[in-house]
């Protein structure tokens, strides 16, 4: 119940978040680790899906054109054609015209989403130290030009063979490697940017390029022979113009595979001169080791045989992927930051974060009081007399007494009678009115040089002795005061 007599309200509490994140938090805390991969951080301009299982060139439209072409054409034969030419001929057609469409797939796929080849790009510590070998090369001083660097030259087989430098992925490229323009990547053994699979052609996909075309050519004139044998089959029963009507589809298979088998069967037929003489489509079409150049010009990678020529190219061992696309990465983490000159920055320290309170407020006032009335008590020596002092000058009645180690106070206004100092000829005032000194004329003393010979001079030397340790603690606890003040 609540004063009033009424009934009490039902009050509702939430938790308050003390740890959230706050201007006050310290830097030094572990931020939380995020873990990437490295195929999200990767420079080129690729794709990559499956947590970069699959790679491909970011262009990938006339990728998927290959494949409706395709799965239509094959889709088509064996809905309308297969049937009619198992009964008819043999069963065996649509055995192996399946076998031929799960090759053709199998190897395009492995072409399209597999690393080429790319060539890792140098680390900042390796761009430099590479550059740092350039200069000595070259000779250069750092305050003159160096011309950029463009080959260097090794010789291979007895051929000399000049190794580019690639100013993007800033390395010397191997032998037959090439930078791909659409990719951004220096492919290792490039032979060409293929759009229809979607990707480079390189090293390590190469021998699957060759085999999806290979593949693709017997399965484009084996739909294309079978359509035309359909089509003469269904003529000698009914006609060729209801045959065409009994089976359109056996129309459209039959223009597709007739305007895409000449290209599709003279690139498989370039690859394999390319095979049998160990050449790359780059190589062949720059014209590296044509005998136009000059007689001493000649292929150094040929083994001067063509079966083991083929035999290297599409039997080796496939080598491992150099970028390690799904290699972890460790994101930055926040290093510890400590000043060098011994003071704590703003949110250094949890601890810190909570020293605003009052008492650290008032013991830091403290200490700034301290440091500015330390000048005050460091007094020098003054010339007294026995005549009492000037109009409007006062005089000390008791030293500050010496301050603990530790403890700083602000000056006391109330005498220390206790004190280790020691005040000699104390002068009392001959009228003390509202604070103010007031010296008759007679009482005012007259410059030294005017004074009377025979007048006696007392010289007094009055001053503070403080005691040493007090002054040093004095002076070291003020400036601890506008440290600490300072952080807050």
């Amino acid at each position: 119940m609540t004063p009033g007599g009424g009934p009490m309200k039902e009050c509702g509490y939430s938790e308050i978040n003390t740890r959230g994140t706050s201007p006050m938090e310290s830097p030094n805390k572990k931020k939380k680790t995020t873990v990437k991969r490295k195929w999200e951080v990767f420079p080129g301009r690729n794709k990559f899906y499956c947590n970069g299982r699959i790679m491909m060139a970011r262009q990938t439209g006339v990728f998927y054109l290959t494949l409706i072409l395709i799965l239509v054409t094959s889709g088509l034969f064996f809905a309308f054609d297969c049937p009619y030419l198992a009964v008819k001929i043999t069963p065996a057609i649509p055995v192996i015209g399946g076998i031929l469409v799960f090759f053709v797939m199998g190897t395009l796929l492995r072409t399209s989403f597999s690393d080429p080849g790319v060539l890792p790009r140098a680390t900042p510590d390796e761009a430099a130290d590479l550059e740092r070998q350039i200069d000595v090369a070259n000779g250069s001083t750092s305050g003159g030009y160096r011309p950029p660097p463009r080959t260097k030259e090794v010789v291979i087989n007895g051929q000399t063979v000049k190794l580019k430098y690639c100013f993007t992925c800033k390395i010397f490229r191997p032998p037959r490697a090439s930078h791909c323009s659409l990719c951004d990547n220096c492919v290792e053994r490039f032979d060409h940017h293929c759009p229809w699979v979607g990707n480079c052609v390189g090293k390590r996909n190469y021998r699957f390029f060759y085999m999806f075309i290979l593949s693709l050519s017997f399965l484009t004139v084996f739909i294309f022979a079978f359509v035309i044998t359909h089509v003469i089959l269904r003529s000698q029963q009914s006609g060729f113009l209801n045959a065409l009507k009994d089976s359109p589809a056996s129309v459209l298979e039959a223009v597709v595979c007739f305007f895409s088998v000449w290209s599709i069967v003279g690139l498989s037929g370039f690859h394999t001169y390319l095979i049998s003489s160990n050449q790359t489509t780059n190589e062949d079409i720059k014209g590296s080791w044509s005998s136009k150049r000059g007689k001493e010009n000649y292929n150094p990678y040929s083994y001067g045989n063509i079966f083991t020529n083929c035999c290297s190219a599409l039997c080796g061992p496939v080598n491992p992927s150099l970028i390690d696309r799904r290699g972890i990465v460790q994101a930055d983490m926040a290093e510890s930051v400590t000043p060098s000159n011994g003071l704590t920055m703003y949110g250094s320290t949890q601890s810190q974060s909570n020293m605003c309170d009052q008492d650290q407020c008032i013991q830091s006032t403290k200490f700034v009081l301290q440091a500015a009335a330390t000048p005050l008590l460091q007094t020098e020596p003054t010339i007294t007399t026995d005549e009492p002092p000037l109009p409007g000058k006062t005089t000390i009645s008791a030293p500050c007494a010496p301050l603990a180690l530790g403890q700083p106070t602000p000056p006391s206004s109330m005498p220390n009678l206790n004190s280790e100092a020691v005040l000699t000829d104390m002068i009392p005032l001959k009228e003390d009115i509202g604070n103010h000194q007031f010296l008759t004329p007679d009482e005012a003393p007259s410059p030294p040089g005017m004074l009377p010979a025979n007048s006696p001079v007392t010289h007094s030397h009055t001053m503070h002795v403080l005691n040493l340790v007090s002054q040093d603690s004095l002076h070291e606890d003020s400036v601890r005061g506008l440290v600490k003040l300072s952080s807050v």
